[in-house]
């Protein structure tokens, strides 16, 4: 996409403020006001606008996506968000476990066991552990209370998980994140352990170097969101 516009403002409405692209106010795909209630976010995602070069993607543009996700698609009707969230609770990285080598294993229960110990204690939500890749069942009831812990979660803090649970592969290290237990680049580092490992043994090419850099990027930038979005709340 080329850059069409000289100057990027915001205006103030009666439920936040709105992105304007020279004195017009921005619409969202789908025609929709961007939609910006909190005022750091709101600078933050003007900031965003005005950092663009003459050729941008919507890949340069995370904090509107985030912003445009949690305000126009999760905060009228939740539910479908927090639902699928909550299936990540199922299937848990932290769940499945190397049978060998020794090595490995020690390692997932050293760094893993924890978070889910976490769960556990603070979200009444103790989970099953496996070896291998066959699905294990997990309790029900600890099902409903992820599925709760997602319920009281406002739209902004949604959204961010929308990006880190998938990225993560946990809904667990995901709300530790959310709830601030962990720091997200921790909370990378832990989903990245197996990769890892391997890494230690055969070294990481350029493929996968991209990849765990590009994951970390979108896991940092939903994390930055939410900080934001809760500094004005402090």
């Amino acid at each position: 996409m080329r850059r069409f516009w000289n100057e990027i403002s915001l205006a103030a409405l009666a439920e936040g403020f709105t992105l304007c692209l020279d004195g017009r106010q921005m619409r969202l795909a789908d025609g929709a006001a961007l939609l910006l209630p909190r005022r750091r976010v709101a600078e933050a995602v003007a900031a965003e606008w005005r950092a663009l070069g003459e050729e941008f993607s919507p890949d340069d543009l995370p904090l509107t996506r985030l912003a445009g996700t949690a305000r126009n698609r999760i905060a009228p009707d939740p539910a479908p968000t927090i639902a699928a969230l909550a299936r990540y609770g199922a299937s848990d990285l932290l769940c499945y476990r190397a049978e060998a080598p020794a090595t490995l294993a020690r390692r997932q229960e050293a760094l893993w066991q924890p978070w889910l110990d976490w769960a556990a204690r603070t979200l009444d939500a103790p989970l099953a552990v496996t070896t291998g890749v066959m699905p294990v069942a997990q309790p029900p009831a600890s099902l409903a209370a992820l599925e709760a812990t997602l319920a009281v979660q406002d739209a902004e803090t949604l959204a961010a998980l929308g990006v880190m649970v998938p990225a993560l592969g946990s809904l667990v290290l995901g709300l530790a994140v959310a709830l601030e237990a962990l720091p997200a680049a921790a909370a990378h580092d832990l989903a990245e352990l197996d990769s890892d490992f391997q890494a230690e043994i055969w070294g990481l090419d350029r493929a996968a170097r991209a990849r765990r850099a590009r994951i970390g990027c979108e896991i940092a930038e939903a994390a930055r969101f939410l900080g934001l979005a809760r500094e004005e709340e402090a």
